[in-house]
């Protein structure tokens, strides 16, 4: 369903993937990668949202720091992830971001994003930053962040079993963050979406997550 498409960046070029609905689409999202890459589960979360019917792009990220990333689910790869992100900076990651909610609004858009794990923290601060309506997925980043005033409609993920996102985090969430929707999943750990990972995947918050991201973004993108 998804091709590669190319933007225009203050970062400089990068690829996006993007998918689009075959009936008129009810709305937009910008899909934020884990520390992954666009690997062949975004791509296919993005194609998803298509089904949906909503016009999706999954920008590289880490394209302005390494072109064509994808990385494996392993030590390697978390390792390789993290420094990618380090090299990154999330003001370049922002900009990329920008690029990608650009492109929607001349294609006649009102985009939204949804973003998981490194991503969630991204869509956090596209929200504070750029304005955009945010869904995060277990952003165990956020912190640092998190008194930001939000500038748009905002909803929250997390698994109860998250050992990198705890409790206290979560109620700070709730504190500085008082109009956004935060919701747990008590059984489901971090990564909870990535349903090619058996050892993170939880079907039953997935799903429930999923259903609210989707009104979300019918409600905040049409």
């Amino acid at each position: 369903m998804g091709e590669w498409i190319h933007l225009d960046t203050a970062a400089g070029p990068v690829r996006a993937w993007r998918a689009r609905p075959q009936r008129p689409p009810r709305g937009a999202v910008i899909v934020l990668q884990e520390i992954f890459g666009v690997n062949a589960h975004i791509r296919a979360v993005t194609d998803g949202f298509a089904e949906h019917g909503f016009v999706a792009m999954a920008p590289a990220l880490f394209d302005p720091v390494q072109p064509e990333v994808e990385l494996g689910y392993g030590d390697a790869g978390v390792t390789r992830g993290r420094e990618l992100v380090a090299e990154l900076g999330s003001d370049t990651a922002l900009q990329v971001v920008a690029a990608a909610a650009r492109w929607l609004r001349e294609a006649g858009h009102h985009p939204g994003v949804v973003g998981y794990c490194w991503g969630g923290s991204m869509a956090f601060l596209a929200n504070t930053r750029l304005g955009l309506p945010a869904v995060s997925y277990y952003g165990a980043r956020t912190m640092p962040f998190i008194g930001e005033s939000a500038r748009a409609a905002l909803m929250f993920h997390f698994g109860g079993r998250d050992a990198s996102i705890p409790a206290d985090d979560i109620a700070r969430h709730r504190a500085l963050q008082p109009h956004a929707g935060i919701f747990v999943y008590p059984n489901a750990g971090h990564a909870f979406n990535r349903d090619v990972d058996p050892a993170h995947f939880h079907a039953d918050g997935a799903a429930l997550a999923q259903r609210r991201t989707l009104a979300f973004l019918a409600e905040h993108t049409s």
